[in-house]
């Protein structure tokens, strides 16, 4: 099978990974930019973010299956123009990824099937939205409706501050993503995130993980992509499991389907748990990054079949077998970030660190330079993952790996997982 993969990221990195293990992939196409999947595919000369030359090169290529990494291209009707052109593909298409491009539409969703989520109001004038802030309690939750490069949730202590928030998102601040906003109940508890991949009818429920999303040691500094990632996590019990997929995910799924846009790829819900309740807290039309990485390490059964079966309608004839070991993940990235960083500094040691037993480094933000040294190209850089028989193992593992990397101008925390291993590590 040919296999075109979309996105250049550490989540796109451990994707090709686990598909260049599959026994039916015959060709890999990948992006070109990342040095790690540079080593696993063959890289593809053509602009990515432009959907005619993805469709036409799927063509040229007869390429089976095209896997779309990134939100930005689902979001922007990649899966349509695929399937238009009877080119499978795993990803939703642009109506179906409204569940991530709009939280007021995934919002309305669970409100259409009773799926357990915060309280809201949504809003397109700023006078009506301060009316219903006055109405709830403090800690406030302002969202604006599109996506907005993850910055587009605003948690106020005060209402002076929610207003601020309701006015700055509605004159504009976010662009066309705060045109409508959304104001939540604030909810308590512990977050995870949890993935199921979906034909648009039947369901393939995976695992969960937990991320860890501040910049700095002990869940202080600003919010970040991810600064790391473990699983299991011990907030996510078969009980929570159960009620995720009984009350959250099949209720979607099936909603969609009868809205006439069904959804196909992977769903990621993100939950809030509190005594064994959970909560959704937002819906991403793609695997998430870092979480995705996690899976990948985990997962023993073969990607491709079961990534395939969603594209074309058959899914129900896939199981997934998923190993026993703990897997986490350490972030690497560039001094500053998620503020202002340098590109350009030379790391050193990641083939030592791939060496090390359970390790495995997936590229997120390098670029390798003439010469051939790899260097740094983005805010998170590398993607430290590792496996180990629990948690605490798979955590001491990972940062074995990150020792073993000479980079001075990066950084990482020095505590994931520190939930699952009962303290700061």
């Amino acid at each position: 099978m040919k296999v075109l993969l979309i996105g250049g990221g550490g989540r796109e990195h451990a994707l090709g990974w686990k598909l260049a293990q599959s026994p039916q992939l015959s060709k890999l196409y990948v992006d070109p930019s990342n040095p790690g999947l540079k080593h696993i595919g063959a890289p593809v000369a053509i602009d990515m973010g432009r959907q005619d030359a993805v469709v036409s090169f799927a063509q040229e290529k007869d390429v089976d299956l095209v896997v779309v990494g990134p939100e930005a291209p689902l979001a922007a009707g990649l899966g349509d123009a695929l399937r238009a052109a009877n080119i499978a593909c795993f990803g939703p298409d642009r109506a179906a990824a409204r569940l991530e491009t709009s939280k007021a539409f995934m919002k309305d969703v669970c409100a259409s099937v009773d799926a357990p989520t915060a309280a809201y109001g949504k809003f397109t004038e700023s006078a009506a939205a301060k009316r219903f802030l006055r109405g709830q309690s403090p800690p406030y939750v302002v969202k604006a409706d599109g996506l907005a490069a993850g910055k587009g949730v605003i948690i106020a202590e005060s209402l002076t501050e929610a207003e601020a928030a309701v006015d700055a998102m509605l004159g504009g601040a976010f662009g066309d993503a705060g045109a409508e906003i959304v104001i939540e109940e604030f909810m308590e508890g512990e977050e995870a995130s949890f993935f199921a991949i979906t034909d648009g009818e039947s369901i393939l429920p995976m695992i969960a993980a937990q991320d860890h999303k501040r910049a700095f040691d002990g869940d202080r500094g600003p919010n970040t992509g991810g600064m790391g990632a473990y699983s299991p996590a011990p907030v996510f019990t078969e009980a929570v499991r159960q009620r995720t997929i009984d009350q959250i995910v099949r209720p979607i799924v099936q909603e969609m389907a009868r809205r006439g846009a069904p959804y196909v790829g992977v769903i990621y819900a993100g939950l809030m748990i509190k005594d064994e309740q959970p909560r959704l807290v937002e819906i991403n039309a793609r695997f998430g990054d870092p979480e995705c990485q996690i899976l990948m390490r985990t997962l023993e059964s073969d990607l491709l079949p079961i990534l395939h079966a969603a594209a074309v309608g058959t899914l129900n004839e896939h199981r997934l077998a998923w190993s026993n070991d703990a897997a986490a993940l350490v972030v690497m990235a560039t001094k500053g970030y998620p503020g202002a960083y340098e590109k350009g500094s030379a790391i050193i040691g990641v083939d030592a660190a791939d060496d090390l037993p359970g390790v495995r480094v997936f590229h997120a933000g390098t670029q390798l330079d003439a010469s051939g040294t790899l260097r740094a190209n983005g805010g998170r850089v590398l993607n430290i993952t590792a496996t180990g028989a629990d948690v605490r193992e798979a955590v001491a593992r990972a940062y074995a790996g990150v020792d073993a990397i000479s980079w001075p101008e990066g950084f990482c925390r020095r505590d994931i997982g520190w939930r699952a291993i009962g303290g700061q590590t």
